[in-house]
């Protein structure tokens, strides 16, 4: 899409503002380069908006010298593999390879600016990357990409309504953060911690207190529509939830498979296989016809357990996730079978309690809905203001 800047504004290459210097890493064998108070910078550091100051990785004052560092300010681009991954420094620093940094010209970029023009970089930076196993910009194409200039004032101000509103994104996910924390929290205030089972709650054999559990079945990619009933994947069971993100659909056909397959409200479901492999969630009521692939479990509780409480006790690590680090087998694609479910140790509280959790559970939706909701619109301002903002339109 083409559009026209303010008369005002100009449009230079990063080499024009900014010195470009790809990172480098001290060799690994060279044990005295690593451990001080020199930040060394990886992508795993990238993508938050907060100036850097730590990483998981120091250099000395020996590593320093065999690194590429930088000042605060410099901005930090991701260019081999997480391509378009953006930091900026808040104090000095090092990074690797892996990262090329934009140190600017202070007398004509503001650097938060130039920082939030890197966030939309990102679709040119995997357009720009050829078909390669690893995606790779190198720094001669990167230096030659534009940036859009006002006046350095505008630039600042632009910077700064940027920062508000990716201040507000940022504290809805610090709420969502903090309202899962609530849940986990009652969990161990009503039930204690599964691993130590402080309460003395029974404990017992899963597949005693089920009516049903299967597997889903095979092939069933040649059943795929654009409507039809839900397909739930590996990918969709999230913990506690159902993502309704990238939703598959199917026209199930009319046979016993189907029938074993179809989810029912009040079903735990379990990801058996693969790298999503202990991903659990309850079917909420009104979730409406929906089947399962080979790759997920259908629990269904008998009236002794909820499922809310079944599969937050699965999801939490002291709990179901121990047991099933601990029963998988494989190393590629790692695996339940049933009869391993089946035998998960489950403290079963009485169901007074349980129930109690429950009231919890919906309160808990209710805020995380009403937040999810939230935050996919600060999203949406937030990434309108970033686009209208490089264009001379805010």
């Amino acid at each position: 899409m083409r559009y026209t800047l303010p008369p005002s504004w100009s449009k230079l290459r990063f080499c024009d503002v900014a010195q470009v210097i790809t990172g480098s890493t001290p060799p690994t064998s060279d044990q005295t380069s690593y451990g001080g108070d020199l930040p060394f910078i990886t992508p795993g550091e990238l993508d938050t908006a907060q100036p850097i100051t730590e990483a998981s990785t120091t250099l000395s004052t020996l590593g320093e010298s065999k690194a590429r560092v930088i000042p605060e300010g410099a901005v930090l681009v991701c260019c081999i593999a997480s391509l378009g991954k953006v930091g900026i420094t808040g104090c000095k620093a090092a990074f690797n390879q892996q990262i090329n940094a934009l140190v600017f010209d202070r007398t004509r970029v503001e650097p938060r600016y130039g920082y939030h023009y890197c966030r939309t970089l990102k679709p040119i930076l995997e357009h720009m990357a050829p078909s390669t196993t690893v995606a790779i910009v190198n720094k001669s194409r990167f230096q030659e990409l534009h940036i859009p200039l006002p006046p350095l004032e505008e630039q600042r101000r632009i910077a700064a309504i940027l920062d508000k509103a990716d201040a507000v994104r940022r504290k809805r996910k610090e709420a969502i953060a903090l309202t899962e924390e609530l849940l986990r929290s009652a969990f161990l205030e009503i039930f204690g911690d599964p691993a130590t089972n402080p309460k003395g709650w029974e404990v017992v054999d899963l597949g005693n207190h089920l009516s049903f559990v299967t597997s889903g079945p095979r092939g069933w990619a040649k059943y795929y529509s654009d409507n039809g009933e839900r397909f739930i994947r590996s990918l969709d069971v999230r913990m506690n939830f159902i993502s309704d993100s990238d939703a598959v659909f199917v026209n199930a056909p009319n046979n016993s498979e189907a029938k074993r397959a179809r989810v029912e409200d009040g079903d735990v479901l379990l990801t058996m296989t693969g790298s999503r492999i202990g991903r659990v969630a309850p079917v909420p009521k009104g979730f409406g016809t929906a089947y399962i692939s080979q790759h997920v479990s259908i629990l269904r509780p008998r009236q002794t357990i909820s499922p809310q409480y079944l599969s937050f006790f699965l999801s939490t690590s002291s709990g179901g996730q121990r047991q099933i680090a601990s029963m998988q087998y494989g190393q590629t694609k790692p695996g339940l079978n049933l009869n391993q479910v089946c035998s998960f140790q489950v403290p079963l509280p009485p169901m007074e309690k349980q129930l109690h959790f429950d009231a919890f559970w919906l309160c808990y939706q209710s805020a995380l809905t009403n937040q999810t909701t939230a935050l996919t619109r600060d999203e949406y301002l937030f990434n309108s203001l970033l686009q209208r903002a490089f264009q001379g339109e805010l």
